[in-house]
């Protein structure tokens, strides 16, 4: 009896045993399977507690099978383990392998997708701007890369909702203005009229190309003047549709505009994108913006394909389509933000350190740029002219010239024109045009600052051109100023510019190639 009572106990002691042993091992499952479906599952706590876990079941398991006398197996030999988690594009995988009598066993690794970190929502957006955005945006491209996008997005909506309307208005115009006396005519027609059309386009795309540097210096308002061009080349072949039997002449001046207009967009399109890369991503920048502008212009062109259904006016959509193209276009390049100080940008920083000592920032002296100007306006500062222009009178030379002795360039103003001239030295460097061009528009802001004060002191009935004229005495005295003025703050000019983050260069503010050689007439 004695012994039976032994047995007993000692069977219920096992079987106590091996059911902490079983409850030890749920719960290790239990923890394992929290980790793989939470989405912070790699934090240190949760794998510590699921090594704990493991432990315990393994130091139970084992003291099960020594206190037992028979030979059975353990409840469980191999058991997987969390090693780490992964994301990549917002999708996370977890690293599990398997474990068998404490080793890991080879081959038996794998991965397994986090279904429940992104709802599906989430994977289509991030399936979305893998295609219209940089990688790593927002930190790989400068701040105004999305209002830029943006603006571009819709001035590119816009356009190819016109082209169907001025496709279409082409098409009716060619069927109305055609002969139908033969059968055979009214096609080949219609192909010489087309190609024609096309081979003055290009012709026109190769006479503009000869612009040169003006792509670099001011390829802002190049790009607004080439979108202007894209328009007014719509507009006339918009025309064809009142005068079909003027199509071929109609229809090439309008492909002609409109491949100016194209090589615009094409020169100034790499700088302006450099502009935003930050690093090596220059081509990614590229890339995604003109997938934008692709996207926007199939979108576009289907608005205007399921209006075109109900037959609007087509005065009344084409000028709707056409303001809102161009006030995208301004939007987006007046959005745009360089670091290079060309003649616009330059005209804004020496007139703000001027008034207010300071020179204005990237954002700010962007923002006053001006990027249109009526093609008759003439600008009042010229940098590099020849003399003949400068020197209405030969005496303004001989009496000035010493002013600048020690400089390579002299500026002088021509009442005539009412323009301020810097005649550039054949000695002179990059940095002493730069200063010649800081001279001449602190010149002409003293000029400006005397017309004000004269225009205030005007008496009723006396004669405005006639008292604001600037005389020789005056215009001497104003230089002698000038020089003055320039010797002390030019430095501090150029230093505060370098600390807003501008990058001047001579190139930039577009010099004309006359240089003055002085001779020795003692």
């Amino acid at each position: 009896m004695d012994k039976m009572g032994r047995n007993a106990k000692k069977q219920s002691h096992s079987h106590s045993h091996s059911q902490d042993a079983r409850r030890l091992l749920l719960a290790r499952e239990t923890l394992r399977i929290s980790a793989n479906l939470a989405s912070s599952s790699s934090s240190s706590p949760l794998l510590l507690d699921l090594d704990l876990a493991d432990a315990d079941a393994d130091a139970a398991v084992n003291n099960n099978n020594n206190n037992n006398n028979n030979a059975s197996l353990p409840l469980s030999q191999s058991k997987s383990k969390l090693i780490c988690c992964e994301e990549i594009d917002g999708r996370r995988w977890n690293y599990v392998a398997e474990i068998n009598h404490n080793k890991f066993k080879r081959d038996a690794s794998s991965f397994h997708h986090n279904h429940n970190h992104l709802v599906p929502l989430e994977q289509v957006m991030s399936f979305v701007t893998s295609y219209v955005v940089p990688e790593g945006f927002p930190h790989t491209v400068s701040p105004s890369y999305l209002p830029y996008m943006s603006w571009r997005a819709l001035k590119h909506f816009f356009g190819g909702a016109m082209g169907v309307f001025t496709t279409q208005t082409l098409l009716s115009s060619l069927g109305l203005g055609l002969s139908r006396s033969s059968s055979s005519l009214p096609h080949a027609a219609v192909a010489i009229n087309w190609i024609l059309k096309d081979g003055a386009g290009r012709v026109g795309k190769m006479l503009f190309a000869r612009q040169g540097k003006k792509f670099d210096y001011d390829l802002k308002q190049l790009r607004f003047a080439g979108d202007l061009l894209m328009e007014l080349g719509a507009g006339v072949e918009l025309a064809t549709a009142a005068f079909p039997h003027l199509f071929l002449p109609l229809a090439c001046a309008a492909n002609v505009a409109k491949n100016v207009a194209a090589v615009t967009s094409t020169s100034t399109r790499t700088p302006i994108y450099k502009a935003f890369a930050k690093g090596e991503n220059i081509g990614d920048v590229t890339a995604k913006g003109e997938c934008v502008g692709n996207i926007a212009d199939l979108l576009g062109t289907g608005f205007s394909i399921f209006i075109s259904k109900r037959n609007p006016s087509l005065v009344t959509t084409f000028s709707l389509l056409s303001c809102g193209y161009i006030l995208s276009s301004y939007r987006e390049v007046k959005s745009v933000v360089l670091q290079t100080l060309n003649s616009a940008r330059f005209s804004v920083a020496v007139e703000s350190f001027l008034k207010t000592g300071r020179v204005p920032t990237l954002q700010e002296g962007n923002m006053n740029e001006n990027i249109f100007s009526f093609p008759w306006k003439e600008k009042p500062v010229v940098l590099g002219s020849r003399i003949k222009d400068a020197f209405q009178d030969p005496s303004v030379y001989v009496a000035i010239e010493p002013l600048f002795d020690k400089e390579k360039y002299i500026v002088t103003y021509n009442p005539s024109k009412c323009k301020v001239y810097a005649v550039l030295k054949d000695q002179a460097k990059s940095d002493d045009i730069l200063k010649a061009a800081f001279h001449a528009h602190v010149l002409l802001s003293f000029l400006n600052s005397a017309n004000e004060s004269k225009v205030s002191s005007l008496k009723p009935g006396e004669d405005l051109n006639s008292n604001v004229m600037h005389k020789v005495s005056d215009i001497e005295a104003r230089i002698a100023d000038s020089c003055k003025i320039v010797a002390n703050s030019y430095g501090l000019f150029k230093n505060k510019a370098n600390e807003q983050g501008w990058t001047m260069s001579d190139s930039l503010l577009n010099p004309g190639r006359a240089r003055l050689h002085q001779i020795d007439n003692r």
